[in-house]
């Protein structure tokens, strides 16, 4: 069984990221390009929300003895196996985990063009995310 606490409290962390990242995004990408301390914070920002989100569906899976992905993005495409999220917001987190790994391993060569057009939906996705896990845990209770 799900632990619901802890998925709650990460939750609660990838809530607060996302909405850091939102208040970050500039209004246009060349406002991005101008500044690396802005790329910095939002990119941070997008990959605590990201790590948070894998962290999730991680200890879903555990938790209720579905098993455990080989990478990132298949986590999220087991949660949609199971219902938990729908196949379409299960393939685009799955497609976002891309993002996480490149923020994460390539960070000094993220092209801030492609960062500017995925953050906006990737946010978007990581909300419907947060709203199909609070309703897993509502059934869970």
């Amino acid at each position: 069984m799900t632990d619901l606490i802890l998925v709650s409290r990460k939750l609660g962390i990838m809530k607060q990221f996302i909405g850091r990242a939102r208040r970050r995004l500039p209004r246009d990408v060349a406002e991005l390009h101008r500044s690396e301390d802005l790329q910095d914070a939002l990119a941070m920002s997008v990959l605590v929300a990201l790590q948070e989100a894998i962290d999730i569906a991680f200890h879903v899976l555990a938790d209720e003895g579905w098993g455990l992905p080989d990478a990132f993005g298949e986590a999220f495409k087991l949660l949609g196996e199971r219902g938990v999220l729908s196949a379409d917001l299960a393939e685009r987190l799955s497609t976002a985990a891309g993002l996480r790994n490149r923020l994460a391993h390539g960070y000094a060569s993220v092209d801030v063009d492609r960062f500017w057009r995925e953050t906006p939906a990737g946010l978007d996705d990581l909300d419907a995310f947060s709203r199909s896990m609070a309703d897993f845990l509502e059934r869970s209770e």
